[in-house]
C-alpha cells in the first residue's frame, strides 16, 4: 500500500515578501553545488534512454532510477516483432542526432535491428546501472509536504511491490504501448492460432496455413507482404480506406546515393559510411532535410497536398490494375495524412496475388473455426492475426494522483490536455515525453523527443540548483496552448474527418496526438522553458531570500580547482554570422564539456 500522506492543499504562489519575518543566513557553498536529487523515469524505450543519457551527463548528485515492465531496453522496439515490422521512416533519421549508426542494413530497418541500436546506445552510456527491468510502475502520488512523488513499483514476475520516492518523475512510455484486441463477439472462442501484432509469437509457422489478417493500418500493411506467398491463403479484413504512399526519398537514388527503392544497403555503401563520417553526415543531412521539408503537405488544399493525392491515386490504380475494385475501395474521401501514412512497399503488389483475399464485409463474430461476416459468410482459418492497434486515449495505465488527489485518468477522461506536450497542471515536477501533442505529423520525430527531454532536464536543473521545491504549469497556460493547437489543426488535414489515433481513435474532435506545427516549430518552441507559464514554490530555506542559491559567491570550478575558463571558444565567426544564437550555443557547449570533464554540473543561465 502507498503510505498515507496528509495533504496540505494547493500551495499559493510564494510571495517572498510574506517570508521576510523568517530568519535567514547565506549558505557557505558554491552556487552550483547541486543538492541531492532523485529522479524516476518510467520506461526504457527511446524516450527513457535519451532521458537517462542527458540526466547522467549534465547533472550531478542525482539518484536516477529507470523502470520498465519489459526484460530489456527498447520499448516499442522490444515489444513489436511481428512479420515485416520495420520503421516507416528512413533508419538514418530514426536515431539520436549525436549517435549515428553507419551499419543500418536497410533503408527501412527491421525491428530487431532498431531494438539492437537503442540497446547498444543505452549500454554505451551505462544506463544498465540505472535501469530495473520487469518492474512496472503501478501507482504514483504527489506528497505535498515533502515535495516528492511516492511511486509504487510492482515486479511483474513476483508481484512484490516496492515504494520509491523522487523529486521528479519523467513519463516516457509513449502512446502506442497498450495494445488491444478488436471488439468482436466470440474472439476468445477461436481454437486456432490467435495473435495480436504487438504480442507476436515468433515460434508459430504460417507456412501452408489459412490466415485472416484483421486491420488496414500501418501494421497490417507491413504484415501482408510477409504472409503472402508464405501462407497458403490470406484474407485481409479491411474496414476503412487508406492512402498507400510511395517509398520515401526516391531522389536520393537518382542522386546516386542509397535510396528507398533498394531493399538493402550494399556492403560497399555500409563500408563507406563506416570509413567516411563526413559522407555519412552529409547523407543523413540530406535525408533529414527532405523529411523536414514536406510539412506543407499537411495543409488542406496546399499544392503539395493536391499533388500527393493525385500521385498516390495514380500509383494505387496502376499497381491494382488487375483488381480495380480494391483500388476503388482503398481510395479515401479524406486528404493524404489525415491518418498516418505508411509507404507500404510490397503491399499493393500482394493484393494482386491469387492467394490473397480482400474482405470488406464487416465481421459479425468469430467462432472456434473462423470468422462470420455481417452477410453470413463463414470462412475457416488456421490462424487469425489482429493488427488492430492500441488504446490511443493516453489514459494512464496506473493511478497518477497529483495535488489534492487530482487523478490524471479522470482529468483526461474526455481527451488529454497538455502544456506544450510536456506538462499538466495539477501535477508538479511531472514531465511527459512522447505523450499527447508530441507525435510527428511530418518530419524527424526523434529530434522532437530529444528536445522534450532537454526541456525537462532544464526544469530539473532549475529545481536542483536554484532552491525550488516544485514547479507546476499554470492552468491558463494549458488552456491557451490547447486553444492554439486546436485552432491550428483546423487548417490542416488532421482536422478533417477520418478515424485515426491522432484523435484518440475518433473520427472527429480534438487532435490529441500531434504537435501543432512542424517538427522544427516544436523544437524551436521547446528550446527554453517559459518560466512565466509556471508556478514555482521555493524550498523552505529559500523562502526568506530568493537568492539563497547563490551561496558563498564562488562556483564549483573555483572551489575544486577545475577549469575556470570553460567559456573560451575557438574562433567561429562564420557560424556566428550565420546564426545569431550560435555564440551562446557554442559557449554553453563549452560549459557542458567542462561539466563532463569536471564531473560537476555548472549552473548555466
Amino acid at each position: 500500500m502507498v503510505e498515507q500522506v496528509r495533504s496540505v492543499g494547493n500551495p499559493v504562489e510564494i510571495g517572498y515578501a510574506d517570508a521576510k519575518t523568517l530568519p535567514w543566513k547565506s549558505v557557505d557553498a558554491a552556487m552550483d553545488r547541486p543538492r541531492p536529487f532523485k529522479v524516476i523515469c518510467i520506461g526504457a524505450g527511446v524516450s527513457g534512454i535519451y532521458a537517462g543519457i542527458r540526466i547522467t551527463k549534465t547533472m550531478a548528485n542525482v539518484d536516477l532510477k529507470i523502470f520498465d515492465k519489459n526484460p530489456d531496453f527498447g520499448g516499442t522496439w522490444f515489444e513489436n516483432r511481428y512479420l515485416g515490422c520495420a520503421c516507416d521512416i528512413p533508419a538514418h533519421c530514426y536515431q539520436l542526432s549525436f549517435e549515428p549508426n553507419p551499419n543500418w542494413s536497410s533503408f527501412y530497418a527491421p525491428a530487431r535491428e532498431i531494438g539492437a541500436y537503442w540497446k547498444g546506445v543505452a549500454l554505451k552510456y551505462g544506463l544498465d546501472g540505472h535501469t530495473q527491468f520487469n518492474k512496472m510502475v503501478s501507482h504514483s502520488k504527489w506528497d505535498e509536504n515533502a515535495g516528492e512523488w511516492i511511486v509504487e513499483v510492482t515486479d511483474v514476475e513476483t508481484k512484490e511491490v516496492e515504494v520509491h520516492r523522487a523529486n521528479v518523475v519523467i513519463q516516457g512510455v509513449g502512446g502506442l504501448n497498450n495494445w488491444k484486441w478488436p471488439d468482436v463477439e466470440g474472439i476468445t472462442s477461436f481454437k486456432g492460432h490467435l495473435v495480436h501484432s504487438a504480442a507476436w509469437d515468433q515460434k508459430y509457422d504460417f507456412k501452408d496455413k489459412r490466415v485472416a489478417l484483421i486491420g488496414s493500418g500501418s501494421t497490417a500493411i507491413q504484415i501482408l507482404p510477409q504472409l503472402a506467398g508464405h501462407a497458403k491463403h490470406v484474407d485481409q479484413y479491411v474496414r476503412s480506406a487508406t492512402w498507400i504512399g510511395f517509398p520515401f526519398a526516391g531522389e536520393e537514388t537518382k542522386a546516386g546515393l542509397p535510396g528507398a527503392d533498394k531493399e538493402r544497403y550494399s556492403d560497399e555503401e555500409q563500408q563507406r559510411f563506416q570509413s567516411d563520417p563526413k559522407a555519412l553526415a552529409e547523407y543523413r543531412h540530406r535525408l533529414m532535410t527532405n523529411l523536414n521539408s514536406i510539412h506543407s503537405v499537411t495543409m488542406q488544399e496546399s499544392e503539395l497536398q493536391k499533388g500527393a493525392q493525385a500521385t498516390f491515386w495514380n500509383n494505387m490504380q496502376a499497381k491494382l490494375e488487375a483488381k480495380p475494385h480494391i483500388a476503388k475501395f482503398l481510395k479515401p474521401n479524406f486528404p493524404v495524412g489525415c491518418r498516418r501514412l505508411t509507404p507500404g512497399p510490397g503491399y499493393l503488389e500482394s493484393l494482386n496475388g491469387d492467394d490473397v483475399g480482400f474482405v470488406t464485409d464487416e465481421i459479425a463474430r468469430i467462432d472456434e473455426s473462423g470468422i462470420v461476416d455481417k452477410k453470413g459468410a463463414h470462412r475457416e482459418y488456421d490462424a487469425i492475426v489482429c493488427a488492430t492497434g492500441f488504446d490511443t486515449t493516453y489514459q494512464p495505465r496506473f493511478p497518477i494522483l497529483g495535488r489534492e488527489g487530482s487523478n490524471l485518468h479522470k482529468k483526461w477522461s474526455q481527451f488529454p490536455e497538455t502544456y506544450c506536450s510536456v506538462a499538466v497542471d495539477g501535477f508538479p515536477n511531472y514531465f511527459i515525453v512522447n505523450g499527447p501533442n508530441s507525435a510527428a505529423g511530418s518530419g524527424d520525430l526523434v529530434v522532437l523527443l530529444q528536445t522534450e527531454v532537454d526541456y525537462a532536464v532544464q526544469c530539473l536543473q532549475k529545481l536542483q540548483l536554484e532552491g525550488y521545491k516544485s514547479l507546476e504549469v499554470k492552468r491558463e497556460a494549458v488552456e491557451e496552448f490547447q486553444e492554439y493547437a486546436q485552432t491550428y489543426f483546423k487548417k490542416t488535414v488532421f482536422g478533417t474527418k477520418c478515424r485515426t489515433w491522432y484523435k484518440s481513435g475518433r473520427s472527429e474532435g480534438p487532435v490529441t496526438a500531434l504537435w501543432p506545427g512542424s517538427i522544427l516549430h516544436g523544437v524551436k518552441t521547446l528550446l527554453r522553458p517559459r518560466w512565466e507559464d509556471y508556478k514555482l514554490e521555493p524550498l523552505p530555506e529559500s523562502r526568506r531570500n530568493r537568492f539563497q542559491y547563490l551561496g558563498n559567491g564562488y562556483t564549483v570550478a573555483e572551489e575544486d580547482g577545475l577549469d575556470t575558463a570553460w567559456y573560451v571558444m575557438e574562433p567561429n565567426s562564420e557560424l556566428v554570422a550565420r546564426n545569431g544564437q550560435a555564440a551562446t550555443a557554442l559557449m554553453l557547449r563549452g560549459q557542458e564539456r567542462a561539466e563532463q570533464t569536471n564531473g560537476h554540473h555548472c549552473n548555466g543561465h
